[in-house]
């Protein structure tokens, strides 16, 4: 009797808790705390300022876009499970990003702020690319390659906060948007794409 009644209750719990850590922990956040930590390391203030240039066109517009899109009934919430839906954003998220990587360039922006908008450009196409035929994951994507660029520029310790990837990816699982193998691919790809790309073009 008191298994019965406490295995619900649990699931519950279990379930409330990947809620809170798949919306603490979206591409949004990484996107933002990737930016103004490396923009820091570079140059203090000055790579603040770049950091929030890039993050206007990283983060901000593609949720004020995701956003309109949800109150237009567009699509069900912010993380847009549904493949096609998916595609729109993703492809809109693709142009935003590269129009600030444009403006970066043309106000002279540090070369490793350039490169760290760019390494998020390619990585989410790469995921463009896979999205159609299979649900990868970005959370999992987003926050690999978070982690990566930030152990490139603070030390082989950040890679501690993998256990954080690892959390997101049971929580992408725990609420069923995504297989084990869609997370644990998204976590492959973003890394390494990431990561290749960051140290290519820093």
């Amino acid at each position: 009797m008191t298994t019965t009644i406490t295995r619900p209750h649990e699931s519950r719990n279990e379930s409330r808790a990947a809620r809170l850590i798949t919306d603490g922990l979206d591409p949004k956040t990484w996107i933002i705390a990737d930016t103004l930590l490396i923009g820091w390391h570079h140059s203090r203030l000055a790579g603040i300022g770049w950091a929030l240039l890039g993050c206007l066109f990283a983060a901000v517009i593609p949720l004020a876009f995701i956003t309109y899109g949800i109150r237009r009934g567009r699509w069900a919430d912010r993380h847009v499970g549904q493949r096609q839906q998916r595609i729109i954003v993703m492809a809109f998220i693709i142009a935003s990003v590269a129009t600030g990587i444009l403006l970066l360039w043309a106000f002279g922006a540090p070369r490793t702020m350039i490169a760290l908008i760019a390494a998020m450009l390619v990585t989410l196409a790469a995921l463009l690319v896979v999205t159609p035929a299979w649900k990868i994951s970005v959370h999992a994507a987003v926050s690999s390659g978070s982690v990566a660029m930030l152990a490139m520029t603070y030390g082989p310790w950040v890679l501690l906060a993998y256990l954080l990837v690892a959390v997101v990816s049971w929580s992408r699982v725990e609420l069923r948007d995504h297989t084990l193998a869609q997370v644990l691919a998204g976590a492959a790809v973003g890394g390494a794409v990431a990561a290749g790309t960051f140290a290519l073009a820093r």
